[in-house]
């Protein structure tokens, strides 16, 4: 769909639930500004063969008084970041201004294409042998990734904490903003003793977040599975959620221009499960157990590697391809 199309083909105008996307935003502003932490991803649970609930992730943001300046820190590091406001612009009331804090709420936060290296430190004593495989995990990344991990005595971009409060990070540019002795991603209970496979599914997501990487359950075609009133209840049930809250967590997808140059994908280490008792179709969001092809793809184009990108970029081809044209037929008679 063209991006000045705003009809659906059942006749719905796009317009409407923009301007409630809009409203939703404003919403949530005001409850922040009242003192309320509406900014955090409340923790999902996954079901484990049908029987053992694992914790799911948070994405942490920035205190409220400190989103506009989360936002402008995001974009002086990479000005792609800016959110696209033609869309927005164009469902806004006449004279009705964009509010810098809804701004600041649709910027994204990766960190650039240049190579870089984000430190990597933890915030308790940490055995040598435990540190260099969560780290091992983060670089899995680096198969198409231009940023790298590195460990450091003194206190890193990244600061891994491993005390209860669950699976966790702040994402991409915020860590930025995070007082240096506070952890900007949790991984309660890390041992030597984790399951491999729990490395995969939760460190592997977490630095996904910290490279910017945003919720793929929150992907359009995946929230259109969903039905609202077994979600309302399923929610309430479960989390004592309110339906704004449901709303605001679940069933508002992410503008895709800000996410993903690629389709939707249940499989995305990005996307954790959601149960078959909220969808349609009575099957079960997924959720990804590690990085996979279609992750490698889109983050390797938002961080290329050094010689990836040269590769991308290179002009030139081999005598045999040249091409003959025939001059003849397109000139003028």
């Amino acid at each position: 769909m063209a991006k000045n199309d705003y009809t659906e083909g059942n006749g719905k105008n796009k317009n409407d639930q923009l301007r409630s996307a809009l409203a939703k935003i404003a919403e949530l502003a005001s409850r922040a500004i009242d003192g309320g932490e509406v900014y955090e991803e409340s923790a999902l649970w996954e079901e484990s063969n049908g029987q053992e609930r694992r914790p799911g992730c948070i994405i942490k943001f920035p205190p409220t008084r400190l989103l506009e300046k989360a936002a402008q820190v995001a974009r002086s590091i990479n000005p792609a970041n800016a959110p696209a406001l033609g869309p927005l612009a164009a469902v806004m009331r006449e004279g009705q201004e964009i509010s810098p804090l809804a701004i600041a709420v649709l910027t994204s936060k990766y960190w650039g294409p240049e190579p870089r290296k984000l430190t990597v430190s933890f915030m308790e004593r940490t055995p040598a042998d435990l540190r260099a495989r969560i780290i091992s995990h983060m670089n899995a990344w680096r198969r198409t990734v231009g940023i790298s991990f590195v460990e450091t005595r003194d206190t890193g971009d990244v600061r891994i904490s491993r005390e209860p409060g669950g699976y966790w990070s702040y994402l991409g540019t915020d860590i930025l903003l995070i007082p240096r002795n506070r952890q900007t991603m949790n991984l309660e209970g890390f041992t030597m003793s984790t399951d491999e496979s729990e490395y995969r599914r939760v460190v592997r997501h977490e630095t996904g977040h910290s490279l910017g990487g945003p919720h793929e359950h929150m992907r359009k075609s995946l929230v259109a599975r969903i039905d609202r009133e077994k979600a309302y209840r399923w929610f309430w049930e479960n989390y004592r959620w309110d339906k704004a809250t449901v709303d605001a967590q679940v069933l508002t997808p992410l503008d895709e221009e800000s996410i993903m140059g690629t389709p939707s994908d249940q499989t995305s280490i990005m996307c954790y499960q959601l149960p078959a008792d909220i969808t349609k179709d009575s099957k079960p969001i997924l959720g990804g157990a590690d990085i996979n092809e279609t992750d490698y793809e889109f983050m390797g184009k938002i961080y290329p590697k050094p010689g990836r990108a040269a590769a991308a970029q290179k002009e030139e081809w081999s005598v045999s391809e040249d091409v003959e044209v025939e001059v003849a037929q397109y000139a003028r008679l």
